[in-house]
């Protein structure tokens, strides 16, 4: 009985029509440009290899019914970015940030280019 009380906040999630400016675009054509190429760089949470812009999810429509709704209210692309950011973590970007958490991000690949080039160039002055 609990578990079937407790889905059923679920399916009332998934029943709720979807925020205005999911799937209708600004009537401003230089804001929606805007609010497009910010969406295209956001990752949707739950399908994690789509951006927001491409995404059926509801979580995706609501994200981009944000998007625009701030585009709208004349605020800023990058500053809509850092707000979500802030709220959903680095994940949402498909461009992380480069800070003390995410530096070996960047750092591990490029060391390890480093090493095989060392190994590839005594390899091959051996020969010589």
């Amino acid at each position: 009985m609990v578990l079937a009380l407790a889905g059923q906040g679920v399916a009332a999630q998934d029943s709720m029509p979807p925020a205005p400016y999911a799937y209708r675009q600004l009537d401003n054509a230089d804001q929606e440009a805007k609010a497009k190429a910010l969406m295209e760089t956001l990752r949707c949470l739950k399908c994690q290899g789509q951006s927001i812009a491409d995404s059926d999810a509801p979580m995706a429509g609501d994200m981009r019914h944000q998007v625009r709704t701030r585009i709208a209210a004349g605020e800023e692309p990058e500053a809509i970015r850092a707000w979500l950011i802030e709220r959903y973590g680095d994940y949402v970007s498909f461009a992380p940030r480069v800070d003390s958490a995410t530096w070996p991000l960047f750092a591990v690949p490029l060391i390890l280019l480093i090493v095989a080039g060392l190994l590839l160039w005594r390899k091959l002055g051996k020969r010589a």
